[in-house]
């Protein structure tokens, strides 16, 4: 009998005998439930939870601990709302996955998710080994970064990333080509390509269709390498952590000249006048596929990314359409200031309602050992990578039911976020092959968005924060709403509009944050 039939035989002889027993699993044998995001890659048509790469990981993680594994779907972009709603439920995934560390502590507070740290040495040994030293504290584990100080408990486990490059703002290179035109150096350079792009149509698709920059209502994430360069780089440790709320910067003085600009762009005709309905990225990312969009901000890496085929679909309208990340914005010291990520990427967690929280830890254990998501991030040789220079090119978009739902497969690998190698050197290599694209692009983009830049602090507090969870969401929700009113309004208005927004984005529940941030601050440099 070949291996996939014994697998699904065995897969029906345990669902049986977990039916008439009525009881749990026996022996080695359990079975979990584990969240991973439904992202509608390839227009929807890929399945996240069964694929080619769910097989192999139940087959293997079957045959290698017992352990049978189901999937379940959470969309991306409200994953937070789905895992509050399951929460409130009982009845989450056994693993489940955020980035929001707030309701996290918030759930964990609440006695409901299942403390990991008894387990860490002995169910967790290979993971903790994987994430290794935590590069911001020093003497302490990674896996301990979510650990409550003062009770020891570790009740979520962060995912390491290997790069810590966040965003870039892109331009169109033939445009300015087209126009004679340099790679804009400062705010004010850039405005006044934006107005090149506006009025002279160097693309030729038509004056009245021209966008010289476009983004999504999510203002602070589509336009963040816009705005961030504004924020008064002297900032001390302590004001920039306690008046940074569900990671939001609004707070932070300078930011708010960030989104004046924003409105003067507006104003001047220079950005999507549609950018408010947008929700999701699927009307803006058409237009850039369409060739009308003369600059955008993003992910570093978006633009190379085969699954959005942003280049890609675009040369396919305009052959020799191109983008480049530009290094244009510098803060008022000069210097292109930027914000990189944390090496902490999503955190991940057992709720307290897991039937089988041993078997869950077993599976985070089990694919933080390198044969196992190696291939999960790389696939078979010759469907989706090929070696190149001793480094795997990965195809993300590869046939016979091989593609990726996420880059490099990071949904079923959370304790990692980005393409891991034996080293650091072999992993950065491999980024870079990583994108069917030439390796001296991607890296421009790379160095573009980790020049100049670093992680927000990394503060230990002496008890968790607990304030931010059940506010989070409302708190995003209306900072989007009066970031949209702020840039939409007459310059006149700006200061009235944004302060009034502010105003009520404290009595909503920042204020009360920023009270508890300000009242369990510790001094990183104080750390032993």
């Amino acid at each position: 009998m070949e291996r996939r039939q014994w697998f699904w035989v065995a897969v029906v002889i345990a669902v049986a005998g977990l039916v008439f027993t009525g009881c749990g699993p026996k022996g080695r044998e359990g079975a979990i439930k584990v969240t991973v995001f439904d992202r509608g890659t390839d227009g929807g048509r890929t399945n996240p939870t069964n694929n080619r790469w769910t097989q192999w990981i139940q087959e293997n993680v079957f045959e290698d601990e017992g352990i049978l594994v189901d999937f379940e779907p959470i969309p991306r972009g409200v994953e937070m709302q789905s895992l509050i709603n399951l929460m409130a439920a009982g009845n989450p995934p056994d693993i489940c996955m955020t980035f929001g560390i707030d309701n996290i502590n918030s759930w964990a507070a609440q006695g409901g998710l299942f403390d990991m740290a008894p387990y860490i040495d002995t169910h967790l040994s290979d993971l903790k080994e994987f994430l290794g030293p935590d590069l911001s504290l020093p003497g302490r584990d990674f896996i301990y970064r979510n650990m409550n100080a003062e009770t020891g408990q570790v009740f979520s486990i962060p995912g390491k990333r290997m790069n810590m490059a966040r965003l870039n703002v892109f331009i169109r290179k033939d445009w300015l080509d087209i126009l004679g035109l340099p790679v804009p150096t400062t705010h004010e350079e850039f405005f006044n390509t934006l107005i090149a792009f506006r009025d002279r149509d160097p693309g030729g698709v038509g004056s009245n269709r021209v966008v010289p920059f476009t983004m999504t209502n999510d203002v602070r994430w589509t336009a963040g390498a816009l705005l961030e360069p504004f924020i008064d780089p002297a900032i001390s440790v302590r004001d920039r952590w306690v008046n940074t709320v569900v990671d939001r910067y609004f707070l932070l003085p300078g930011y708010k000249e960030g989104v004046r600009f924003l409105n003067r762009m507006w104003n001047a005709g220079l950005i999507d006048t549609d950018f408010p309905l947008y929700n999701d990225e699927e009307q803006m990312k058409n237009l850039l596929k369409s060739g009308v969009v003369g600059a955008f901000g993003h992910n570093w890496d978006q633009i190379f990314r085969e699954s959005e085929r942003y280049i890609s679909d675009l040369q396919r309208n305009f052959p020799d359409g191109m983008w480049i990340a530009i290094d244009s914005f510098p803060s008022s010291d000069g210097v292109t200031h930027k914000i990189a990520y944390d090496q902490a990427a999503l955190s991940f967690f057992i709720p307290r309602s897991s039937r089988n929280p041993e078997a869950a830890m077993r599976y985070l254990n089990w694919l933080a050992r390198f044969e196992n998501y190696n291939f999960i991030q790389t696939g078979p040789e010759g469907i989706v990578h090929e070696m190149v220079n001793g480094v795997p090119r990965l195809n993300p978009t590869a046939s016979d039911g091989w593609i990726q739902n996420s880059a490099q497969n990071i949904d079923y690998t959370p304790m990692m976020n980005g393409l891991f190698l034996r080293t650091h050197e072999e992993s950065l290599r491999a980024l870079a092959a990583g994108y069917p694209w030439p390796e001296e692009m991607v890296m421009a983009a790379y160095n573009t968005a980790m020049n100049n830049a670093r992680p927000g602090p990394v503060i230990t507090t002496a008890s968790p924060l607990l304030v931010a969870g059940p506010l989070s969401q409302t708190l995003v929700d209306k900072s989007q709403q009066f970031s949209v009113q702020a840039i939409r309004t007459e310059p006149e208005n700006f200061d009235r509009v944004w302060d009034a927004g502010i105003e009520d984005w404290l009595a909503s529940g920042a204020r009360v944050i920023i009270e508890e941030r300000e009242r369990l601050f510790v001094d990183p440099f104080a750390f032993d």
